[in-house]
């Protein structure tokens, strides 16, 4: 098995549990804040496990150009965006729909691979790509666009393309260390969650210091946020070291038969019959991922 598999799959379990507490935050602090309790305690996590892995192995710790630099600020912003767009999501539907909505950054990471970060698929992974694409349209929207407000699939679509980006942007940065892929990932998932948090940091505390207060009221939910943000990302960031974008994504769909459990067990939301269908679709597409 590729080892980018299993790492997806982690990923995906622990994206799921984030977003299910990221959801009962949000009932008490608002959109900011909420999108915060992701990156705050996750940015000493992640320096530690970096320290690590660096300690352990005896690597030194690469020189990079501005480049660099740059693409981590954009990934860091852009990730920024999409959960506080995934979060208001989370406000206007319900658990299920919100992250399926934002599950379209798979289809939208294999187009913009394609055309602007020189990742084309094979015919197998495109065809995969797309069946993904349809299950989660399907699971998003079962009774169709009319039944669907467009602020909704607006929302849902700019936090797809709001995912794409930083995974591309992720890919790229690990690439350019030239490091082993578990010390890239660790790298440049350090260097994303710092700048994250210290941006989310000086815009709360000049512009609304009591969202910070009710995060300090809110200790256990918010490093249970950061812990499961923290352990998807290195998921997520390894296996983006190893495998492309589209494919990582197109994989890690799976995380929607995770939402679908949680959405049921947790805050008991009914489930459409289009589910069961959706779930069988998301299978067909991983497997043909997995085979591409």
């Amino acid at each position: 098995m590729s080892l980018w598999i299993p790492f997806t799959v982690m990923a995906a379990f622990m994206q799921s549990w984030r977003n299910a507490f990221q959801k009962r935050l949000s009932a008490d602090v608002d959109t900011l804040g909420v999108t915060l309790a992701r990156f705050m305690l996750a940015a000493p996590m992640a320096a530690f496990y970096a320290w690590l892995l660096f300690e352990h192995d005896k690597i030194t710790i690469p020189t990079l150009n501005y480049r660099f630099y740059l693409i981590i600020v954009l990934a860091a912003i852009t990730q920024i965006f999409a959960t506080a767009l995934m979060v208001k999501l989370f406000r206007l539907r319900n658990f299920a729909m919100g992250v399926g909505l934002a599950k379209s950054e798979a289809v939208i990471a294999a187009v913009l691979g394609a055309l602007l970060f020189a990742a084309p698929l094979s015919t197998t992974a495109w065809c995969g790509v797309l069946v993904g694409g349809m299950a989660v349209w399907l699971m998003s929207v079962p009774k169709g666009v009319r039944h669907i407000s467009w602020l909704t699939l607006s929302l849902g679509l700019a936090s797809g393309l709001c995912f794409a980006l930083t995974t591309l942007w992720v890919r790229e940065a690990s690439l350019m260390t030239k490091l082993p892929f578990l010390h890239s990932a660790a790298y440049v998932l350090f260097w994303v969650l710092l700048v994250q948090t210290i941006i989310m940091l000086v815009w709360l505390l000049l512009r609304s210091p009591k969202t910070l207060l009710a995060l300090w009221a809110r200790p256990k939910l918010v490093f249970i946020i950061s812990l499961c943000s923290f352990v998807g990302s290195v998921g997520w960031f390894t296996a983006m070291s190893l495998e492309t974008v589209a494919l990582v994504k197109t994989l890690g769909q799976v995380e929607i038969f995770f939402t679908l459990l949680i959405s049921a067990k947790w805050f008991k939301e009914k489930l459409q019959r289009s589910d069961k269908l959706g779930l069988a679709l998301i299978l067909l597409g991983a497997l043909l991922v997995i085979l591409a």
